[in-house]
């Protein structure tokens, strides 16, 4: 077992739609955002995860994924998700709160 892997899945009790929403937005948001429970984004204008709840209700964002989301930041490039990453994605985000 990864690290990583161990570090999520102990320290944070994630379900596998939690891990995987981990390991999407490790591999496509870190770059700019951070992801975790603490921690500065790298892009100054990319809020952490762990404070999304405070601008947008996280389940309002499924549709945002779906259709894909072209605003942001200035810097955030377009993307769309399938049904299955934005769950996966909303399960981790909330499991930030």
């Amino acid at each position: 077992m990864s690290a990583t892997l161990l570090m999520i899945s102990s320290a944070d009790a994630a379900t596998r739609t939690e891990y995987r929403g981990y390991v999407f937005a490790k591999s496509h948001c870190a770059r700019c955002h951070a992801i975790g429970r603490t921690g500065q984004s790298r892009l100054k204008q990319a809020p952490p995860f762990r404070t999304l709840h405070n601008r947008y209700p996280i389940e309002t964002l499924a549709e945002a994924f779906a259709e894909g989301i072209y605003t942001g930041h200035s810097k955030m490039p377009a993307f769309e998700l399938d049904p299955d990453e934005i769950n996966d994605l909303l399960s981790y985000l909330k499991s930030l709160n």
